[in-house]
């Protein structure tokens, strides 16, 4: 019981002693922190703009931001009341050694081919990235689902981002029947994507003649979009294929099979089937006595 009433005066002692400090250096450290993160998210920001060189913007942000935690320890621990100088020097080493590193090893270091915000494919999951850690990525798929993929796993893993390039190109396969006018169809696919104000101008549609299958004549409309409209570009323009070639007496094929009914009376039954095959029996046997003699 002695030694604890002792301990707790040792904390009271040093609390009213140093309790300001103590406090001082505590807040400078928060409020460092939170002026760090805030100023490195607006220089990548503003980076990001200026230049589209991912790995030169993820170098310049991390040596600043590694260069503002360190100033930020050096004045918290010079506000808790130790000496400048030697933290100033420690401060100036671990800069250097950290600088060094992020500069010359950043290249080789594995990096996850996306940013937040992003719509990428990784296996078999699709959605938008909403979070990465250095363990995982958070991604939300587009029917609600939140997934956490281990990085390791993207890394080794194929990955499809959709960020990459401006725009995407949408494919429409429609099967039409051979008795109807395939040139008349193609022109009107190609019409349905022309007039649609989001489809790019170049390169322009195009409709090609896929296959020939065994229920009809496979149509390819090709077309490109802006990334971010590719979804909606896409289902609109499969519904007015529908609605448009059902205006123009278009008809869209579809798989059927031909069944063909005999009466029981077309069919002979088992006396005269077995007479039949009597009766070839006997031909092949004159036929072959002919050909003897």
């Amino acid at each position: 019981m002695e030694d604890q009433i002792k301990k707790m005066e040792r904390v009271r002692d040093l609390m009213m002693d140093h309790g300001v400090e103590m406090i001082s250096a505590v807040a400078v450290l928060i409020i460092g922190l939170l002026a760090a993160k805030w100023i490195n998210r607006a220089l990548r920001q503003s980076l990001s703009r200026l230049t589209a060189n991912a790995t030169v913007v993820s170098i310049i942000c991390n040596v600043v931001y590694v260069l503002m935690l360190i100033a930020v320890v050096l004045v918290s621990a010079v506000e808790a009341g130790l000496q400048v100088k030697p933290i100033i020097r420690l401060g100036i080493l671990f800069s250097m050694i950290i600088v060094g590193v992020i500069v010359f090893f950043r290249p080789f270091l594995p990096s996850l081919p996306f940013k937040v915000g992003q719509t990428v494919k990784v296996g078999d999951l699709l959605g938008k990235i909403e979070a990465t850690t250095f363990l995982n990525t958070q991604l939300k798929t587009f029917d609600g689902k939140t997934f956490f993929v281990p990085n390791r796993q993207i890394i080794n893993d194929i990955v499809i981002n959709y960020h990459l390039t401006k725009t995407r190109r949408i494919k429409l396969n429609v099967g039409i029947r051979y008795d109807k006018d395939l040139m008349k169809a193609k022109q009107v696919l190609e019409s349905i994507m022309i007039e649609d104000p989001r489809v790019e101008v170049k390169p322009g549609p195009v409709v090609y003649v896929l296959n020939l299958t065994n229920n009809c004549v496979e149509l390819g409309g090709r077309c490109w979009v802006n990334n971010s409209k590719y979804w909606v570009t896409k289902c609109d323009l499969v519904e007015k294929t529908k609605l448009r070639f059902d205006h123009e007496g278009i008809v869209i094929a579809f798989p059927q099979m031909d069944v063909h009914h005999y009466n029981r009376s077309d069919v002979p039954d088992c006396t005269d089937r077995n007479r039949l095959q009597d009766d070839k029996v006997a031909f092949e046997s004159t036929t072959k006595e002919d050909r003897m003699s």
